[in-house]
């Protein structure tokens, strides 16, 4: 039987405390606060910004994801997690993207925004926290990389931080959501992510003699290190934002705004690159390689 791997454990569980606590500041203060409602509303008036030339890409991106999408999506991986005969990181990865995804639609309709006076044109619109079309995007991601075999896994990190950081900038340029709704959402599929190796780690506490693959910490610390580059960039337009959120946002300069945009952007892909690193720095402890059957028989007939 395999020993109980508490450390992991006790990782998961402490990485899901700080992605609620990170989820609910981003609520509090992007939400519920004048100053938060001021920061996102002027990062989405910078959409316009360069739109006619982007559009088209922008819808392209956005009409992909769709319920159909997620259920096809949410198919294929339970497929490949059963074909390499990982029964138990199936159900783990269908576990996270439904638990994201119910999730985002349960705050969606539970989270009030107060009326602060800020974004008057889309009061009647309420809440829009956290991002469907986000949650879809990192779930299915980060869903992917745990069926994927290890020798496949960085370059899957890397292509679904990718993917879902463009899925998210897209839902900003369209005017669908603010950056902290994409930024909760992928704080949402975060707290699943670890909810799910909890469940993988348990299931498989009884397989012994399993092979369990090597890490991919060049992938890991290279998405970390951007992720914590783009952030920093993230935290200089809000410092460069914060100077002129006295003056109303129909009177910003084109500058100012795409600061702001650009500022909202960054944010949100850093955020999609520390998700996607947190998660591959564990995979290969969480996901056993695949190996052959016959070769586990030939091995316990050797040990027999």
């Amino acid at each position: 039987m395999r020993r109980w791997p508490i450390g992991l454990a006790l990782w998961f569980v402490l990485l899901a405390v700080v992605e609620v606590a990170g989820l609910i500041a981003v609520w509090q203060f992007f939400v519920r606060s004048t100053h938060g409602q001021l920061l996102d509303t002027v990062a989405l008036a910078g959409n316009w910004i360069g739109q006619a030339r982007i559009e088209d890409v922008v819808n392209s991106v956005l009409n992909t994801v769709s319920v159909v999408s997620l259920v096809a999506a949410t198919a294929v991986i339970g497929f490949i997690a059963l074909i390499r005969r990982r029964v138990a990181v199936a159900f783990g990865a269908i576990l996270l993207i439904v638990g994201a995804n119910v999730t985002t639609q349960l705050l969606k309709r539970l989270v009030e925004r107060p009326e602060l006076g800020v974004d008057m044109e889309r009061a009647a619109a309420g809440n829009s926290l956290p991002s469907g079309h986000a949650t879809i995007a990192a779930a299915v991601a980060v869903a992917l990389l745990l069926v994927l075999p290890a020798r496949l896994r960085g370059a899957g990190a890397l292509l679904g931080a990718a993917a879902t950081a463009v899925v998210g900038i897209a839902t900003l340029s369209a005017g669908w959501h603010r950056p902290s709704d994409v930024v909760a959402a992928l704080l949402v599929v975060g707290v699943w992510a670890n909810v799910a190796g909890l469940f993988i780690l348990a299931a498989q506490r009884g397989h012994g003699g399993v092979d369990y693959g090597p890490a991919n910490r060049f992938t890991s610390v290279t998405l970390a290190v951007v992720g914590l580059g783009l952030l920093a960039g993230a935290a200089l337009a809000v410092v460069l934002t914060n100077q002129v959120l006295a003056t109303p946002v129909d009177e910003l300069s084109r500058y100012r705004l795409l600061t702001a945009y650009g500022g909202g952007a960054l944010g949100i892909a850093g955020t999609a690159g520390l998700l996607v690193a947190a998660v591959l720095a564990t995979a290969h402890r969480v996901v056993p390689q695949a190996v052959p059957a016959r070769a586990q028989d030939l091995h316990t007939a050797a040990a027999g």
